[in-house]
């Protein structure tokens, strides 16, 4: 035999076994890859939530999860309503512009529908869940003045029926309205904003 066979079946041996490993190198490399693109859960866990609060009566919250966060649905009564313009010189952003909020939640009402009510139920201080306070008065554990909304009892920042927070507490900043659309008369598209 030649040296000139002995070099071509080397380079087939080469070309083969070189072929064969990026083949191996490519089936190795794909769970890796794989295990970098997000799970089923994760995607579903940041999807917009359909909600019918058809059911909803007026004075009742509705607690939903969106992206692992706790969304109050809050469908206020007139009485709720009222309470809003007499707190305005008490909270500390009466309009809600100060901050990232969808264009809907600016003004004293803060929704789209002036009696339902969007927010995400945690404190803007250290992230703890308020707790609900929402008739008037006294018994409610708050005092006599106390107009209904939601209080937080880790250090006290307390929030009107449309989240606004309060002057002089913990808390900086309103309760956010996340972005969300309404479908139909009792069917709210949470984590889209409208078109």
């Amino acid at each position: 035999m030649s040296n000139d066979g002995v070099d071509r079946t080397k380079r087939r041996l080469i070309m083969i076994t070189s072929g064969l490993g990026a083949v191996g190198a490519a089936f190795a490399a794909t769970p890796f890859v794989l295990s970098m693109t997000p799970s089923a859960r994760a995607k579903a866990a940041g999807a917009p939530v359909e909600i019918d609060i058809s059911q909803l009566e007026p004075g009742q919250l509705l607690t939903v999860e969106w992206r692992g966060k706790p969304v109050w649905i809050l469908k206020r009564t007139q009485e709720m309503l009222g309470t809003l313009e007499a707190v305005t010189s008490q909270v500390a952003d009466p309009e809600s512009r100060s901050s990232d909020q969808p264009q809907y939640a600016t003004g004293a009402n803060r929704s789209i529908k002036n009696d339902v009510l969007v927010v995400v139920g945690i404190c803007t201080h250290l992230g703890c869940s308020p707790a609900k306070r929402l008739a008037a008065g006294s018994s409610e554990g708050m005092g006599d003045d106390w107009p209904g909304g939601f209080f937080c009892p880790c250090h006290g920042s307390k929030f009107d029926l449309s989240g606004r927070v309060y002057k002089n507490v913990p808390a900086p900043t309103n309760l956010p309205v996340p972005p969300h659309k309404y479908l139909s008369e009792s069917r709210i598209l949470i984590g889209e904003d409208q078109a």
